[in-house]
């Protein structure tokens, strides 16, 4: 009797023992919590990967009949060049207001709106494109419209008035203005991502060598962090069509930065943030608002752009440390993997370019980016690395590629989600 006894208690306790890692095996460790949004903003499907509902050829019913098209803001020309990527050519071109900036997509992906900030001028102005014809509308007055984004529950227009260290939150029908959050302390607010839960934006200060933290719930300032700057940076020299060496580089003689573009991690707990001055990508906890780490890539990191599949982002060099460069620099692309942050390619723009803003194409096989000082846009192939280079007007900037995949849009040339 005793014997069957303990043989009883070993197999319960065997049993037990094979039965407890159900609890803690790996399988079970990876099981994520849905994210808690702000109310209004759509449910983020995959909290491993805010990037999941864009993946190639993800289009929206919304935008099945619009055309395939690249829209170029021309800044020095006051005009958009629209190229057909399939012809390889341009289709079009139309007189817009002064100074235009980026074409940015809707939060409802029914419009493209031209950001024309006239520098230096109060005449700013966006003007509509309809993307089912690809023609522009009546342009609306606006204070200072540098870029644009979107409130993550499709509220409000965020007109972001660099000159003004303001964000002006309009309705984003009639752009009406709704109210302002002031950021005094970043001198040149051009760019922006937002949280995976759309609590908070992360605003870089493009003449602070900064970045800013928006509290989008409470219509604040959360603070300000700046950026530290590398020992080293890349030299802006003339590129050959070789790749580039990492090891060619010279001391850094800026003091501050000069940041640019940012774009979260695919699980939202990190910002990538591109800076000119630094030759490279600063990363950032966004919860803690620190800085954790630095990623050097090429001269004038400028642009990051996250591949359909959301395992990689490609950063545009832009080959000059100047506000103004020159013909035919160092520019480049690197490629760098989310998971593991290391560089996975590198892509000189063979004879020299200035690679600026853009995005990648919906089906991924193509990056397009704007050539800044040289007047002309490339397709890169985003499996080789090719390019392919089309003329387009006066010092093109933040260029769109539409249509694209994703539910809704947040701003600038295409943040979807």
């Amino acid at each position: 009797m005793k014997k069957v006894t303990l043989l009883a208690l070993a197999l319960t306790v065997t049993a037990a023992i094979f039965a407890a890692p159900q609890a803690t095996s790996p399988a079970a460790a990876t099981v994520v919590k849905p994210i808690v949004t702000v109310p209004g903003m759509p449910a983020v499907i995959n909290p491993l990967n805010l990037y999941s509902e864009t993946g190639a050829n993800m289009l929206s019913p919304v935008v099945k009949d619009d055309l395939e098209r690249v829209y170029v803001p021309n800044l020095r020309s006051n005009d958009v060049t629209v190229i057909d990527p399939v012809a390889m050519k341009v289709v079009d071109r139309f007189k817009v207001g002064y100074s235009p900036q980026h074409v940015v997509p809707s939060y409802d992906l029914r419009t493209l709106w031209v950001a024309n900030n006239a520098e230096r001028r109060n005449d700013g102005s966006l003007t509509p494109i309809d993307p089912r014809t690809g023609k522009p509308g009546k342009a609306i007055p606006v204070d200072d419209p540098y870029n644009m984004y979107f409130s993550p529950d499709g509220k409000s227009a965020i007109v972001v008035a660099e000159a003004l260290h303001r964000l002006d939150f309009r309705d984003p029908q009639s752009m009406q203005l709704q109210y302002s959050i002031d950021v005094p302390q970043c001198d040149g607010i051009n760019h922006a991502d937002f949280s995976i839960d759309g609590k908070y934006a992360i605003f870089t200060c493009e003449f602070e060598g900064s970045i800013a933290k928006i509290d989008l719930v409470n219509r604040s300032v959360i603070g300000y962090l700046k950026l530290t700057m590398p020992s080293t940076r890349f030299k802006a020299v003339p590129t050959s069509t070789g790749p580039i060496n990492p090891a060619d580089t010279e001391i850094c003689s800026s003091k501050k930065g000069m940041p640019q573009d940012v774009r979260s991690s695919p699980d939202g707990k990190r910002f990538y943030v591109a800076d000119m001055e630094a030759d490279g990508v600063h990363i950032i906890d966004g919860e803690s608002f620190t800085k954790i780490g630095f990623i050097a890539t090429g001269v004038a990191a400028h642009g990051i752009y996250p591949s359909r599949d959301g395992k990689e982002f490609y950063v545009s060099n832009r080959g000059s440390h100047k506000i103004h460069g020159g013909l035919n620099g160092k520019g480049s692309v690197t490629v760098i993997d989310f998971a593991s942050e290391k560089i996975v390619a590198q892509w000189p723009i063979p004879g020299g370019g200035s690679p600026d803003m853009g995005n990648v194409s919906a089906n991924g096989k193509e990056l397009w980016l704007s050539g800044r000082f040289d007047d002309e846009v490339y397709r890169i192939d985003t499996s080789t690395g090719q390019v392919v280079k089309i003329p387009v007007g006066k010092e093109p900037h933040g260029l769109t590629v539409w249509p694209q995949p994703g539910r809704y849009s947040l701003g600038h040339t295409g943040n979807l989600r």
